[in-house]
């Protein structure tokens, strides 16, 4: 894309990156603490995934930054490794670590997700979403935004925090989360379609300047909202302290087994929910482009690298900052840019001023974000397209709401290759008994295009099962490719068939094989001739 392009997008990028930024700041300090890193590790992470990751990436509407899915593996290494400098030798590896898996064309992995299982990711992030910003838009703040898994930082789990938060409701922290959910919702549905003025100036900005002037006006009384339920950024005294958040790596620690592991770790899981995400926003995408994954694993690479050396927190693509920047009509990778460099700015600048922005607020934007991603319609449409659709999609949903990310879409994935293994078993071959007039048992068996290990079952079965003094008709000419397993169960079945008195009739391409023990010879022998190697 041409800068007279991005130019010409500006007017949607600029409102959009303004979403993301609101949606991105509450959940990098959460996630930070989260991990047990200093707050302003999440930070440094974010700009970084919104500066460099974004300008590297050609993909046009995804957004960078510190992971949710990495914040317990981030706790873990921290302690194991003795120390946060440490740990950012294992961020820099883990990203050269990223940097080679694109190289070597990885990328490619991310494509071998089911829909199902992306779209069941998709539903399964929304809920959460949307569970674990209820407390804090009541204006109960005792585990960290950022925290998706089921196990909470504070010791309670997704649902048992929303029993404890209907005994701690802050009134302040409701009442203007209330006004600024109805204030979106109206400037959204109503106001939007009026007029340009109202899609150029988004709804989340009124709704958190709003928080402001509350927080400002009601200052000290009943109805004020406290510290703990604001946004919480350091605020440096001077120039010199405001370097000293900087952390760098311990590089003498780069002999420690443990800081391979770690960066192995990192980079494994990192470039995963990277590829998941990249699928996931591509579905998202209006405008339907297609990210080049290798070149996205370079990107998440150096941004992990840079990342490290200054002291953040490891990045990935991630689903909630990318949907935010879509559904706010983000059309180009100018807004996940301009939202690094708004993380940037505001900390460098207006740290005091960001520290007045209640908890409750951006929580009701993420509500927004999270409806749009659940939307209950979506349940229906899975459930119509029948059991191997939806199976895999409401595992990967109750797997995220129930453990986490990653593993909830292992189960799904694990549930999606059983149902194509199943419909593997029930395809490899058709079966028909054409005749049995003359007291003969006159059975077709016709194998599929491609007939694998996985169909090895099938068909055995089938075959052991062929009564005496029967005539079998063998139909292999559809068959591109068979694998050796069941090569050798027709092997077998030919010396069988001789002591159960059946006959069997080839049907094949091939005029070489006269009779199936020839057939499997000729292709054991010549497997390039007739029955192609799968690639």
């Amino acid at each position: 894309m041409n800068n007279k392009s991005y130019l010409a997008t500006l007017k949607n990028d600029i409102p959009a990156s303004l979403v993301v930024f609101f949606v991105a700041l509450p959940l990098c300090l959460g996630i930070a603490l989260a991990s047990g890193a200093p707050l302003f590790s999440g930070i440094i992470a974010g700009i970084i995934g919104g500066i460099v990751v974004g300008s590297l990436s050609g993909s046009k509407i995804g957004v960078s930054g510190p992971a949710a899915g990495l914040a317990a593996i981030v706790l873990t290494a921290i302690g194991t490794l003795d120390g946060y400098e440490n740990f950012l030798v294992a961020v820099v590896l883990g990203g050269v670590i990223q940097i080679v898996f694109g190289l070597l064309k990885a990328g490619i992995i991310g494509y071998y997700f089911p829909s199902s299982v992306i779209k069941g990711m998709l539903t399964g992030i929304g809920i959460i979403i949307i569970l674990k910003q209820i407390p804090h838009f009541f204006g109960y703040d005792s585990d960290p935004e950022g925290d998706f898994a089921f196990s909470q930082v504070d010791g309670q789990n997704t649902f048992s925090e929303l029993g404890i938060m209907l005994d701690n409701i802050s009134i302040g922290p409701t009442v203007i989360a209330i006004a600024g959910l109805l204030v979106m919702l109206f400037w959204d549905k109503i106001l939007a379609k009026k007029a340009k003025f109202f899609k150029i100036i988004q709804g989340p900005l009124v709704a958190v300047v709003m928080g402001i002037v509350y927080f400002i006006s009601t200052k000290g009384t009943e109805y004020g909202i406290k510290p703990e339920h604001l946004v919480s950024v350091p605020i440096p005294k001077d120039f010199s302290s405001f370097v000293g958040q900087f952390s760098f790596p311990n590089f003498s620690a780069i002999t420690m087994p443990a800081v391979w592991v770690t960066a192995f770790t990192i980079a494994l899981v990192a470039s995963l929910e990277t590829l998941l995400c990249v699928e996931a926003t591509d579905k998202l995408d209006p405008d339907k482009n297609v990210t080049p994954t290798n070149r996205e694993l370079l990107a998440q690479g150096t941004g992990n690298m840079i990342s490290g050396l200054i002291g953040g927190l490891p990045i990935t693509q991630v689903i909630v900052r990318s949907s935010a920047n879509i559904q706010s009509g983000g059309k180009s990778k100018m807004s996940t840019v301009i939202h690094g460099f708004m993380l940037l700015i505001s900390v460098v600048l207006i740290p005091g001023l960001l520290n007045m922005i209640p908890l409750s607020v951006l929580a009701a934007i993420l509500l927004i974000v999270g409806f749009k991603l659940a939307k209950p319609a979506l349940f229906a449409t899975m459930y119509s397209l029948g059991w191997k659709q939806f199976l895999p999609f409401i595992v990967t949903v109750l797997g995220i709401i129930f453990t986490d990310l990653l593993i909830g879409i292992g189960l799904g994935l694990l549930v999606g290759i059983a149902v194509i293994l199943i419909k593997s078993y029930q395809n490899s071959h058709f079966l028909h008994i054409k005749d049995e007039s003359d007291g003969v048992n006159k059975i077709k068996m016709q194998l599929a295009e491609e007939v694998t290990f996985f169909n090895k079952g099938a068909i055995l079965k089938e075959l052991d099962s062929l009564p005496e003094n029967s005539f079998l008709e063998l139909d292999v000419t559809k068959t591109k490719y068979l694998d050796y397993d069941i090569l050798e169960i027709l092997e077998d079945f030919a010396s069988k068939a001789k002591n159960k008195n059946i006959d069997i009739k080839l049907i094949s391409e091939q005029g070489e094989a006269l009779n199936l023990t020839n057939y499997v010879d000729f292709f054991k022998n010549n497997p390039e001739k007739g029955i192609k190697k799968m690639i």
